[in-house]
Parts: structure tokens; C-alpha cells; sequence
């Protein structure tokens, strides 16, 4: 083989592996100290996803600050589903302030849900227990 031809071989192995790896290093870079983390797994063109996704944002919108949300889709984020073992969509996997997994739901959720599983999960975080209309901030 020529040297061309192996540093051209090395240069994508290299661009496979970051393309592969890239989105592990992300996840676990996006959970801070000190805050639980959702991860909602969905499809790109799934409409329940959608609407689940905005179920999530608004709630999220009301406890700014306080929670984490990222979005992983199947289209683009296949390596995430295998390391998390998701197989159905919409899931919801719910980490603590450390990172590690708490809880995980399948299917669609409704604010009242997600808030209350939110509560359940951080009992010493007065401001999840505030329901008030201003919005829990």
C-alpha cells in the first residue's frame, strides 16, 4: 500500500471513530453537576415524538435552571440507543445530578406526569414542589 493511500485509510478510520464516538462524548458531557437530566429518545418524523418533545420544552421552560433536557433521534443518534437499550420511541430516561439513570418511561408523558415523576425524583428541591401559576421559579 502507498503512503498515500495508508494516510488517506488512517485519516477516515479516524474521521469513522470520532463520528461514532462523538455523540457518547456529548451525552455525558451535558449532565452538570448538580442537576438531573432527561433524555428523550424519539424519531426525527415521528409525530407523537413531536408532540411529546413540546410536553418536555414547556416543562422545562417552567423549571428553568433547574433540569437538563437534551434530544437524541434515531436518525442520527443510533449509538446512543444501543447504549441505553432503547428500543421503542418516545422514551424518556431520567438521570440524576450525577449522571446515573434513575427512571425510565416509554411512551408519550403529560406535563402533570413529568412534573410529578420530577418531584418524586428530587425531594429536597423546594422549587420542583412549587406548582404555583408563576411557574415554579
Amino acid at each position: 500500500m502507498k503512503t498515500g493511500h495508508r494516510l488517506l485509510w488512517l485519516v477516515g478510520l479516524g474521521l469513522t471513530t470520532l463520528v461514532l464516538i462523538s455523540p457518547l462524548v456529548l451525552a455525558s458531557a451535558a449532565t452538570p453537576a448538580g442537576k438531573p437530566t432527561i433524555y428523550e429518545f424519539g424519531r426525527k418524523l415521528c409525530p407523537v415524538c413531536g408532540k411529546n418533545a413540546q410536553v418536555l420544552k414547556d416543562v422545562e421552560a417552567k423549571y428553568r435552571g433547574q433540569i437538563i433536557l437534551r434530544f437524541f433521534y434515531v436518525d442520527t443518534d443510533e449509538p446512543l440507543f444501543r447504549e441505553y437499550g432503547v428500543t421503542f420511541v418516545p422514551t424518556q430516561v431520567f438521570l440524576d445530578a450525577s449522571g446515573k439513570e434513575v427512571f425510565r418511561q416509554e411512551g408519550p408523558t403529560s406535563q402533570k406526569e413529568l412534573i410529578a415523576k420530577l418531584k418524586e425524583l428530587n425531594p429536597d428541591n423546594l422549587r420542583f414542589l412549587d406548582l404555583s401559576p408563576r411557574g415554579g421559579v
